[in-house]
């Protein structure tokens, strides 16, 4: 519905604000660093193909790519534990932050921080995860019906246009599948990746809270050790200033 904006369409839009920040590397080279963990090599290790693709699009250079690669087979280096906090920000909305860190006696109290400066809280575990299901999502520069009714026969489960974008939704284990047979169909995909999709998404209809939640998204997004933040927040309101 027009008006309607989720996190993943604002945080595309202030993109070019995030890159300023100088973090982008830094979360992309751990995500490489954990992802070829399953194997270095990215013909044998689609999650790692993934990423990598990530990273050249955000135009990270070559050679850091192959630095967090080398990290597996590096003994010296601090090992990364993907951590995952759940938690709440103002209106009920539920939030799942994905980390990757080499230590979490810092992370989480960043984390916590993070949340409960802007009016959030941090939930118990598993108590927020069971209102999301883990699916690839494919980002596709196109509009239209046709470009729509393309994508479906290219095996997503779902697809919505929104900011001049088509953002698929598949299967978690059909996500590179997906996007290949998306590509064949001539379409440009911008980013496919995995995450958390709400089932059930939660309306934000007034400004001021809308204003905390995305103060809280932000905050968290700032952090090097937070990879991705996912919501089930569906913003109704304007979201300029």
């Amino acid at each position: 519905m027009s008006g309607h904006s989720k996190w993943s369409t604002i945080k595309r839009q202030k993109g070019a604000n995030d890159a300023k920040r100088g973090a982008v590397f830094t979360k992309i080279g751990n995500q490489i660093a954990i992802a070829a963990r399953n194997g270095t090599d990215p013909d044998m290790n689609p999650s790692l193909a993934m990423v990598i693709e990530k990273a050249k699009q955000a135009n990270m250079p070559n050679s850091n790519i192959q630095r967090a690669i080398d990290r597996v087979k590096d003994k010296n280096a601090a090992t990364l534990e993907e951590i995952v906090y759940e938690g709440y920000a103002p209106g009920g909305v539920a939030l799942i932050i994905e980390t990757a860190t080499d230590n979490k006696n810092r992370t989480f109290p960043e984390v916590r921080h993070a949340l409960t400066k802007n009016g959030g809280t941090v939930a118990d575990s598993g108590s927020v995860m069971f209102q999301f299901d883990r699916k690839g999502v494919i980002t596709v520069k196109a509009t239209g019906d046709d470009a729509l009714l393309a994508i479906l026969d290219a095996g997503a489960t779902d697809a919505n246009e929104e900011d001049e974008m088509i953002e698929a939704v598949t299967d978690a284990k059909d996500l590179m599948k997906v996007k290949k047979a998306i590509e064949d169909q001539g379409l440009t995909v911008e980013e496919a990746e995995l995450r958390y999709v709400a089932k059930n998404d939660v309306p934000v209809t007034d400004k001021e809270t809308a204003d905390k939640i995305i103060r809280i998204m932000d905050a968290l997004d700032d952090l090097d050790d937070v990879l991705n933040v996912h919501s089930n927040a569906d913003f109704q309101v304007d979201l300029g200033e």
